[in-house]
C-alpha cells in the first residue's frame, strides 16, 4: 500500500486504455452485426476484412470472453456478443446527444452538416439546400452518390441526413419520410419521327433501348415495370450513370426511361432528345400506367429532426417551385410533373 501512494493514481489515459474500448472497435461490432459478415462489413466501413478480424479479436481480449461463435457459418454472435451489441448501439447513439447537445448550448449554430444526396437530386436543389442550410450550421457538407451508399452512410453516422429515392428497412433511432415524387418518362432523339406510339416493345423494334443496369436503383424499377407492362426487351448497352445513357439517345442510338431530375443532371443534351410521357404508349387501346419513384428523407430522429423539419418545408416550397416551373418547362413536360408531400 505504501508503495501506491507514493506513485499516486494511474494516468486517467492508462485506465482508458485498459478498461474501455475504443470508438473503431465498437462502431466495427455494430457495422458487423448489422451487415452479418466480415466481408459485408468491410465493404460499409471500407476497410480490409482482416482490420474488421482484427478489431473484433481486440475486443475479445479486452473483454476476456468471445463475442463470435466462428464455428458456425455464418459466424453468430454469442451471448456475450449480443450484450455487446445492445450497449454499443446505445453508446453510440448518447454519445452523438452529447455532442449534437453541446454545440446547441455553446453556438447559435452546428458545426457542420452533412447531408448526402443522389447526383441527380444535387444537380436539381443543390444550390438551394446549401443556401437554406447556412442558416443553420456553419459549415455544410454536401455529398452526392448512389442511393445504397448513402444510405449506409447515414447508417454508419459518417451522414447526418440523405435525400434518396429508396424506401428500405429501418434501424432503430432512425426515420424516414417522404419527400416528393416524379414520373419516370420516355426519352427518345429528337429526330426520330413518331407520330404515334404503340408499346414499349414495338418502340424496342425501331430503336434499341438504352438501360440503366439492373444493380441500380432506377434499373430495378424499369424492370419490374417491364414485368407488369408484358414488354420483353432485350438487353444491349446498359449504364450505371445517366450522363452516358442520355448521350447514346442524343446521338440517335436507342431510347431511354429515365426522370426529369436525371435529365435535368445532363441538361445539356436537351435540345437532341424528344421527351414523351409513358401514358401516350398502349397496349390493346388501355394506356400505360405511371411509373414513378419517390424521395425519402432519412436521418436520426432524436438528433436531427428540428433540421429535417427544415428541410421538408423547403422542398415544399422553394424546390417545388422550381422544379415545377423552370425544369419541368424546359422538358416540355406538365407542370404539375412532381408531387411534393405537403
Amino acid at each position: 500500500m505504501a508503495l501506491e501512494t507514493l506513485q499516486g493514481p494511474a494516468p486517467m489515459n492508462d485506465i482508458a486504455k485498459n478498461r474501455y474500448p475504443d470508438w473503431e472497435p465498437l462502431l466495427t461490432w455494430i457495422a458487423l452485426t448489422q451487415a452479418g459478415s466480415v466481408s459485408k462489413a468491410s465493404r460499409r466501413l471500407g476497410i480490409s476484412q482482416a482490420a474488421v478480424s482484427q478489431r473484433v479479436k481486440a475486443l475479445e481480449t479486452l473483454f476476456a470472453t468471445t463475442l463470435l461463435d466462428r464455428a458456425s457459418r455464418p459466424a453468430r454472435q454469442t451471448a456475450a456478443g449480443k450484450r455487446l451489441s445492445d450497449h454499443a448501439s446505445s453508446l453510440i447513439k448518447h454519445a452523438d446527444e452529447m455532442m449534437n447537445g453541446v454545440r446547441r448550448i455553446s453556438r447559435s449554430k452546428m458545426n457542420v452538416v452533412r447531408l448526402g444526396c443522389t447526383d441527380s437530386f444535387a444537380a436539381a436543389g443543390g444550390s438551394i439546400i446549401i443556401r437554406a442550410l447556412s442558416s443553420s450550421a456553419r459549415e455544410i457538407h454536401l455529398w452526392s452518390g448512389s442511393t445504397g451508399r448513402l444510405e449506409e452512410s447515414v447508417v454508419q453516422r459518417e451522414l447526418d441526413l440523405a435525400i434518396t429515392p429508396m424506401d428500405g428497412e429501418l434501424l432503430e433511432g432512425m426515420k424516414k419520410v417522404r419527400l416528393f415524387t416524379e414520373p419516370f418518362v420516355a426519352v427518345l432523339p429528337a429526330s426520330f419521327d413518331a407520330e404515334t406510339f404503340g408499346t414499349l416493345g414495338d418502340l424496342a423494334c425501331a430503336l434499341p433501348l438504352i438501360r440503366y443496369t439492373s444493380r441500380s436503383r432506377n434499373g430495378k424499377q424499369i424492370d419490374e415495370y417491364f414485368a407488369r407492362t408484358g414488354d420483353k426487351i432485350g438487353r444491349t448497352c446498359q449504364f450505371d450513370t445517366t450522363e452516358p445513357l442520355l448521350n447514346l439517345v442524343a446521338n440517335g442510338l436507342g431510347f431511354a426511361l429515365t426522370t426529369p431530375l436525371c435529365i435535368w443532371q445532363a441538361r445539356h443534351h436537351i435540345p437532341q432528345l424528344k421527351i414523351v410521357d409513358l401514358r401516350r404508349f398502349s397496349r390493346r387501346g388501355k394506356v400505360y400506367p405511371k411509373l414513378e419513384r419517390t424521395f425519402f428523407l432519412s436521418y436520426r430522429d432524436e438528433e436531427f429532426g428540428g433540421l429535417a423539419d427544415e428541410l421538408r418545408s423547403l422542398i415544399a416550397n422553394s424546390f417545388e417551385r422550381q422544379v415545377n416551373t423552370d425544369i419541368m418547362s424546359a422538358l416540355s413536360l406538365q407542370e404539375d410533373a412532381v408531387t411534393v408531400v405537403k
